[in-house]
């Protein structure tokens, strides 16, 4: 979804980064054996958010709120979707603006700027850590997401390759029938009835979805 923003997705980076695989940064084994590079491998991340901005397919999203309720189910870590003004955005996997506690992950800080240090505290007085679900890690907003889906009257997933569990069940939640949109270059395998794929990038894509969709307006 926000590729065209100019962030690069795990996708992109084939699973390396700085020749580290990206497993190496991302998940509570590496932050335990070399937290310093988990925390400059957010800190550049998070530097690189604040010189993107939202791309036309976050701001096509903002536009459907004009005629549907639009409820947002993200694996993104960025901001993108509320700088562009979508009003319910969930996020599955963290947020990179936010530090969270080492001891309780229900204490949860804005990260003021880009850098997240060593030495800054959670009111308990643990290090903070970024609010991001790692790999190995629980996805405790799942809860939330799946009656979401269960309710929706239309599924749209974009820029996704349906690989990654468990965000990826989320399609198996639906109700029987109802339409669903699939925005991705390349073709995700689902498995699934009542699926329309639309073979572009979020952008185009979210603009051919609005034709798509005058009907049911």
């Amino acid at each position: 979804m926000s590729q065209e923003s100019g962030i690069r997705t795990f996708r992109d980076m084939g699973g390396l980064w700085e020749e580290y695989d990206v497993t190496e940064v991302a998940t509570p084994e590496a932050w335990h054996r070399n937290p310093e590079l988990v925390m400059r491998f957010y800190n550049d991340r998070r530097k690189q958010l604040y010189e993107c901005e939202p791309n036309a397919g976050h701001r096509g999203l903002v536009d459907f709120e004009r005629d549907f309720e639009v409820q947002i189910i993200t694996q993104n870590i960025d901001d993108l979707h509320e700088q562009a003004g979508s009003s319910k955005v969930l996020h599955l996997h963290g947020e990179l603006k936010k530090a969270r506690s080492s001891v309780d992950e229900s204490l949860i800080y804005d990260i003021d700027g880009w850098e997240l240090k060593f030495g800054q505290k959670c009111a308990k007085g643990s290090q903070l850590r970024p609010h991001i679900v790692w790999f190995g890690e629980a996805v405790p907003a799942m809860e939330d997401a799946i009656p979401l889906v269960e309710s929706a009257d239309i599924l749209v997933v974009i820029g996704t390759s349906l690989n990654v569990y468990p965000a990826a069940g989320l399609v198996n939640y639906t109700r029987k029938g109802i339409p669903i949109f699939v925005i991705d270059p390349e073709r995700p395998q689902v498995f699934i009835r009542n699926v329309t794929f639309i073979q572009e990038k979020a952008g185009k894509g979210v603009e051919l979805l609005k034709e798509s969709l005058k009907s049911l307006v």
